[in-house]
């Protein structure tokens, strides 16, 4: 599975559409699935695309990650970016390049939503670009394992 990136999105964002569409736009969980599946064809890899309101199944999806070898890892926490220090664990024990991406941009809303536990080891982060933060993330992990090979 080197050629594989895994895409993982937390809580609620498979309610894409139709949750606060003034935040979130109205592309589903479906148009980033084929958004990130079309970017990472153009650019030589597969996906693997999983959601879950659970935190262990995101934390599961990154040791699989790990396991398998895949490439490298884009995941969007959800609210789990503000709370969860087992996806940081996660994330860190993956030893694999990761993007957090976010739909809105998180610094321009709530306080509480500007702190991110998994931006201290993400390779980089990605917000406010709506869905096409996904592209960029799957653009930039290309070119930054292409150049490592």
């Amino acid at each position: 599975m080197p050629n594989t990136i895994y895409v993982l999105n937390g809580p609620n964002l498979n309610l894409l559409g139709t949750r606060e569409p003034e935040v979130y736009g109205r592309a589903t969980l479906a148009d980033v699935e084929k958004l990130c599946r079309d970017e990472a064809k153009a650019q030589g890899f597969d996906v693997e695309f999983h959601q879950s309101n659970h935190e262990g199944d995101l934390v599961d999806w990154l040791h699989e990650a790990r396991a398998k070898k895949a490439a490298a890892v884009v995941i969007n926490p959800g609210a789990f970016t503000h709370t969860s220090i087992a996806i940081l664990d996660a994330v860190i024990a993956s030893e694999l390049p990761v993007v957090e991406v976010h739909i809105s941009n998180i610094h321009a809303r709530e306080e509480f939503r500007h702190h991110s536990h998994i931006s201290k080891a993400a390779k980089a982060i990605i917000c406010g670009f709506g869905i096409d933060g996904y592209r960029l993330s799957i653009s930039g992990l290309a070119a930054v394992t292409k150049t490592k090979s």
